[in-house]
């Protein structure tokens, strides 16, 4: 696939999760947008209504985790992460990235290196609802060591085996 096609594809994979996290804030008129801009559109007209929840029904988690491994632009996946973070917890955000880095296609893993990043953003009371009225939340939902250590264990896996391939020992 030439490079430019490549580039295509995985911008119109961006834009459905992108349109698919507006529909479920029911957010469709917003899809109105010219092509060549509606995927970074759609993104920007959902990032404030999710962080302004507390709480995001559990139909949210899978699109806004596929919109952030999607997000061909490291600098603004962390706008589908963050409202995950606050909603569902640090864990299981982690464990949804850990799930696409063992099983994801190459760009899926790509896109969730990208994400694993912006999933260590401090959490902070005045920044969402998601908070109880005096600043707490439930701190099982943000113990994540023991999926680092996963994700490290993994990504380690993974270098190994590209390290072994054929094509990097025939040079």
């Amino acid at each position: 696939m030439a490079e430019e096609d490549h580039n295509e594809a995985e911008a119109r994979s961006f834009q459905s999760c992108a349109a698919e996290v507006a529909r479920v804030l029911s957010l469709e008129n917003v899809a109105s947008v010219p092509e060549d801009r509606r995927a970074r559109h759609l993104a920007h007209a959902v990032r404030k209504p999710l962080l302004e929840r507390g709480s995001l029904p559990e139909e949210f988690f899978a699109p806004l985790m596929a919109t952030a491994v999607d997000d061909p632009d490291p600098s603004f996946c962390r706008w589908f992460v963050e409202p995950a973070l606050y909603a569902f917890g640090r864990r299981r955000v982690m464990t949804a990235l850990l799930d696409y880095l063992r099983t994801g296609t190459d760009a899926e893993r790509a896109g969730a290196k990208r994400a694993w990043y912006c999933a260590h953003l401090p959490l902070r009371a005045d920044r969402s609802p998601a908070y109880a009225p005096g600043g707490s939340r439930d701190p099982a939902l943000d113990e994540s060591l023991d999926v680092v250590d996963e994700w490290l264990e993994v990504s380690s896996d993974r270098l190994r085996d590209q390290a072994d391939s054929p094509i990097h020992n025939e040079a």
